[in-house]
């Protein structure tokens, strides 16, 4: 964000960006696309039981961890959110979203409808949620074959779920449909520049209003 928006001794807390979606909507590829363009935005990285993906890199897409590792997490408060997606566990680190928001950058979450309630009930001030539709079911159905990642049987699992995911579309603050990639890219990335514009993102902002308001006035000229 331009430094010239923001009012003269105030600093920015970053707003906590949530994208979900049914799989194959395109919330990954939405994800991408504003990483490569958002300088103050980055990914959160959760942490999961579920096994890498071919070309997946621990600490960077997820951080693999045991189930008895992720149980100590949910029961030692470390856990922002998590929850359980096709028999797999999922959750985010809480210092490392409070680190990124108080520095004035924006943290990125492609997480589901139940993590995203419990960021609500957690940190609703910091967040800005976004729901990704696709514009058909036989759209959705074409990209999930057509990405390669999951089996005949996974894909069908999927779609099966997917009603159950689109229900929940009405607890998100923005919907975008993913008719078009490009055109859906530009729509969240208008959200994210009004969200950082809210008055609980500029920490410092009554302090200035104040001395708007109570400051003297400069002197004017005298007429003649």
């Amino acid at each position: 964000m331009s430094a010239s928006v923001l009012a003269p001794g105030t600093v920015r807390r970053g707003v906590m960006l949530v994208l979900s979606s049914p799989s194959g909507a395109g919330k990954t590829s939405i994800a991408r696309a504003l990483l490569a363009v958002e300088l103050d935005l980055t990914m959160s990285v959760s942490v999961t039981t579920r096994p890498p993906r071919p070309g997946e890199t621990d600490g960077i897409d997820y951080r693999f961890i045991d189930s008895a590792r992720f149980e100590a997490m949910v029961r030692g408060g470390e856990l922002l959110e998590h929850a359980r997606v096709f028999d797999n566990a999922y959750g985010t680190p809480k210092s490392s979203v409070e680190a990124t928001l108080s520095g004035g950058r924006d943290m990125l979450f492609d997480i589901d409808w139940q993590g995203t309630q419990q960021l609500r009930q957690n940190a609703r001030n910091d967040l800005a949620s976004v729901f990704i539709l696709p514009p058909s079911l036989a759209e959705l159905a074409r990209r999930l074959n057509t990405r390669g990642q999951d089996s005949p049987s996974v894909v069908r699992q999927r779609m099966a779920k997917a009603g159950d995911e689109m229900s929940h579309w009405a607890e998100y603050d923005y919907i975008v449909v993913n008719a078009d990639i490009a055109a859906s890219v530009e729509a969240v990335r208008a959200i994210l520049a009004a969200e950082r514009l809210k008055r609980e993102c500029q920490i410092g902002l009554a302090d200035f209003v104040n001395d708007l308001r109570f400051a003297d006035p400069p002197a004017l000229p005298s007429t003649i």
